[in-house]
Parts: structure tokens; sequence; C-alpha cells
């Protein structure tokens, strides 16, 4: 197939964009390029994507941008909570219409599939039981609202002519050359190699639904070629049920693989966002799907890396690894304007 990702320098894109060409797709990247400074690791495959990427706004994408595409994967969006909270405003301009405007433009270019990158974070509060893709949305942030709104807004879309699929990522870890270091196990993980010592600034009781960039890769490869009936207006939560965690047990899983790290832990949070995900549906449902990876062999893994690029705190530390740290980089220095559009100057 030929498939456009948006966000190919992004932190999934990264790893996405190679693992559909390893399986016979013909991929074509869209990125604005906000994070081309960070590059962690040299991924020989990712280089080579990048030849092909096209860099252009969302907010500006038309009709023509998709034409002759079979697939369409969108990522590309202000990526995470905090960013989220810093400009609400332009972040519903981008996550929200931005999206909206995208899955519009590939329907009318004659795109067959769309498959968009929602998130967990929809369901924000829970209960404690686990939450599965019938349970209530409950929104905490700008950025957890924008995905509810994609997801109610390109719903009605889907036809026979237009496939639409919602994949609703767990929070996702494991090393990518466009790494992050603002998602909760590959953060522990910079720390426990940098200082040794895991100091949480709660008491790490709230869950999380964790998944391995790999395995939201390979859910991505297999809703882009799935039956249509199968898969056509589906909401998907992407990851294990096993794979819950409070972040304190996140914090221990990690310090085992660092020996000597030590963890403790601060008073309760304020923030209360907690929530566990069942993930039965996209096991029993999403053909071919099987996620392989576990948290604990993801920070055996993150270790092993660190080990081999002689992984420093300078690196952890790295603007370009922090979502919000690099915009308001990009905007300090005149590169971005307040719109977050580059500037002409």
């Amino acid at each position: 197939m030929k498939i456009l990702v948006t966000g190919t320098e992004g932190y999934i894109g990264a790893r996405l964009a190679p693992w559909l060409e390893a399986a016979g797709h013909e991929v074509t990247g869209l990125d604005i390029g906000y994070y081309g400074d960070g590059r962690l690791y040299h991924d020989p495959l990712a280089t080579r994507i990048g030849a092909r990427t096209l860099c252009k706004d969302l907010r500006h994408v038309e009709p023509a941008d998709f034409a002759g595409f079979d697939a369409v994967i969108h990522l590309a969006e202000l990526s995470n909570d905090p960013l989220g909270q810093n400009r609400p405003e332009i972040t519903l301009k981008i996550n929200h219409e931005g999206s909206l405007r995208i899955a519009k433009a590939a329907r009318e270019a004659g795109v067959k599939r769309f498959v968009y990158a929602s998130s967990c974070s929809v369901y924000g509060v829970g209960t404690g039981e686990f939450l599965d893709e019938r349970s209530p949305v409950n929104p905490q942030t700008t950025y957890a609202v924008c995905k509810t709104l994609v997801e109610r807004d390109v719903t009605p879309m889907a036809s026979d002519e237009f496939s639409v699929v919602f994949l609703r990522n767990a929070t996702a870890y494991g090393p990518s050359p466009r790494m992050r270091f603002d998602i909760v196990l590959n953060d522990l993980c910079a720390l426990a190699r940098t200082t040794g010592r895991i100091a949480m600034v709660s008491d790490g009781s709230p869950w999380r639904p964790i998944v391995h960039v790999e395995d939201i890769c390979e859910a991505m490869r297999c809703a882009v070629e799935a039956p249509a009936d199968a898969v056509n207006g589906e909401v998907f939560n992407v990851g294990r049920t096993d794979e819950n965690f409070r972040v304190r047990e996140i914090a221990q899983l990690v310090a085992a693989a660092f020996p000597g790290c030590e963890v403790t832990a601060g008073p309760p949070s304020a923030d209360n966002r907690s929530y566990r995900v069942s993930f039965e549906k996209i096991e029993k449902r999403l053909p071919g799907f099987v996620a392989r990876w576990t948290a604990q062999r993801g920070a055996e893994e993150l270790a092993s890396l660190f080990q081999r690029i002689d992984f420093t705190e300078a690196d952890h530390r790295w603007r370009a690894y922090t979502r919000l740290k690099q915009l308001q980089y990009l905007q300090r220095t005149g590169q971005v304007d307040d719109d977050l559009f580059w500037s002409a100057r």
C-alpha cells in the first residue's frame, strides 16, 4: 500500500515509518519539523525515510497532498498534556480542527483508510475498574479533550469508501531516534541511569496503562491492513491488560533494570488522572495484533541502549526530547510565532 504517515519526525513516527516499510508498504511522511534538533541515536532506516517527508503544517493541508495514497495514519499533533495546557486555544486549532481537516482532505482525495492515533488519556479519571471502549470518556486536559472531539467528528465520516479506525494508545515507552523523556517510563529510566535515584514528586498511586512503541507500530500496521468490515468505525485500546501499573510500580520495575537505583516517594498528588484500561477488544478483534512487550523488558532495553550510547544527564535534559521545552525554545528564539507557525524571517 501507499501510506502517508503524519508526524514521521516525532517519537512514534520515527519508528512507525520503517516498521511499515519493513512490512512491504511504501511510506511518505508529512511533518512540520519542530523536533528535528533531537536524535538520540542513529537509525539508518529512519534516516532513509526522511528523504520522502513533506514539510507542511497540518493546518494548511489540501486534498492534493493526499492524492494517490491508499491510507493515512495520523499522528501529528501537539503531543502531551503539559504542551496542550500551555496554549489551549492553539491546541484546539491544531489537534482538533487540524486533524479534522486532514480527515476531510484525505476523504476528498479518495484515500480508503484513515487511522487516527487517539489516547487512553480520554478516560481521565476512573473509579478503579477496568475501562473499555464502551466506557464513558472523562478527559481532564485540553490534549485529551481534543482526542475525544476528533473521534466524535470523524466517526460520522466512515463509509464503504472511507474506513476510519481509532487507536487509543496507552502511555508509550521505549527507544526512538526522536526520543521523548516527558513520558513516564522513559523519564524514570533516564533518571535511574544518570542519578541512580528515582525521587517521585508524588506517592505514585495513580494507575497508568503503558505500551511499548513497537506494539503501537504493530497495532497501526494491523489497523491499516485489516479488512474494512473488521475495523471501520471501531475504537481499539492499544496495550495489554496486564500492563496497567501504579506509577510507583513502574518506578520499582525501572529500578530493577538499573542495579543500585533508589526509589523514594513524595506526598499524594493533586493530579486526579488515574485509570486502568482493558485491552481485551484489540486482542480478540484486530486481525493479526499481539502486544509482545512488557514494562520490565522495556526498562531493560533502555538500560542496554543507554549503556551503548554513553547516555548522560545532558542527553536527558536536552530540550528536543521534551515537547514543551522544545516549542518554548522555538518561540523564545523567534523561529515560530505565537500561533506556532514557522516565522518568515
